[in-house]
């Protein structure tokens, strides 16, 4: 399938899941949601796949397993592109009524990456590097956000000027594109490539510094 934009059906579509969470709007909408969300996502992320790699997508059922919250549905349809043997790093892109949202970097480092996540930040050259990016990032628009601590962790110095970035237990960058006409055209699919492209230097390095776990170098 080639990707053509999105079509208006699917954005009205979680406009009534947002209002009606439940298994019946789901069962009667089920077809809108294959043709107008999944199939048009799945384009998307084929047509990148050549630069990007392949994408997987998310399954739309949320796990309420562990949550408050007991909506089983998610309001948005996302992927994921995941660079093989590279680790740490990687884009997103994301449809629901808001818009298009999209995002790169990492959301969860186990204990292992977030070690050398902090060592590559504390270095006088990888630190800078990263502080470079992140703030060329921000300036540009795009939210850089993550897990962090309250506090930098023991053994850095509190004064050094990367203390904001010492505190992150993940790092990642994201913007939403609102709702406007380009969404229904090909001219969604510049917009993602465009972003994902400013986003390269942040994942190329988290690959580079942070990499992959433990326990995946193990399994190679």
């Amino acid at each position: 399938m080639t990707f053509t934009g999105f079509h208006d059906e699917g954005l009205v579509f979680y406009e009534g899941l947002e209002a009606d969470n439940s298994k019946t709007y789901w069962t009667r909408s089920k077809a809108v949601y294959d043709s107008c969300v999944r199939a048009p996502v799945q384009a998307l992320v084929d047509a990148l796949a050549p630069e990007f790699g392949p994408a997987k997508l998310f399954r739309p059922y949320r796990d309420v397993r562990f949550s408050h919250d007991k909506t089983p549905y998610k309001t948005h349809q996302g992927a994921v592109a995941v660079p093989e043997g590279r680790g740490a790093g990687a884009w997103y892109v994301e449809i629901s009524a808001e818009g298009l949202r999209v995002a790169g970097g990492a959301w969860r480092l186990e204990s292992d990456q977030v070690e050398r996540y902090r060592r590559a930040v504390a270095d006088d050259v990888q630190g800078p590097r990263l502080r470079a990016e992140v703030d060329r990032l921000a300036a540009g628009g795009w939210d850089v956000s993550g897990d962090r601590l309250t506090r930098v962790p023991k053994g850095y110095d509190v004064d050094d000027g990367r203390a904001d970035l010492l505190r992150h237990r993940s790092l990642h960058a994201g913007r939403l594109f609102e709702y406007a006409d380009w969404l229904h055209g090909p001219d969604a699919l510049e917009r993602v490539r465009t972003a994902w492209r400013d986003l390269t230097a942040l994942n190329a390095w988290l690959a580079d510094n942070v990499g992959a776990t433990t326990k995946e170098i193990r399994r190679r």
